[in-house]
């Protein structure tokens, strides 16, 4: 289904934008700043497409919630954050909702 491609790449452009904030300096540095501002047009556009076979509240919940996973994993390796227990417990249960929504609820078939 292409929606769901849509919504790959919807989150991917989501979390190279939202990655790309740090080296924007307060949007003082050219080329970190256009990638986040392309960034979020493309991670919208692509969600926009989405939005015309997947329920709104079901594809914003995968987007946020998988950008939020993978923006923390950025945050990781390319920044060497290291998040303590609760933190970890706490995008575990992130990606159990984005899951449970996934496989579980009728609303996502729609």
């Amino acid at each position: 289904m292409m929606a769901f491609v849509y919504l790959a790449l919807a989150i991917v452009a989501e979390v190279i934008a939202t990655s790309a904030l740090k080296a924007t300096e307060g949007f003082t540095r050219l080329w970190p700043s256009l990638l986040v501002v392309v960034g979020y047009g493309v991670a919208f556009y692509m969600l926009s497409l989405v939005l015309r076979t997947i329920p709104v509240g079901i594809a914003y919940a995968i987007w946020a919630g998988l950008g939020i996973v993978l923006v923390a994993v950025v945050g990781v390796v390319v920044y060497g954050q290291r998040p303590d227990l609760p933190a970890v417990i706490g995008i575990g249960l992130i990606l159990a909702g984005v899951v449970t929504i996934q496989l579980f609820s009728s609303i996502s078939s729609h």
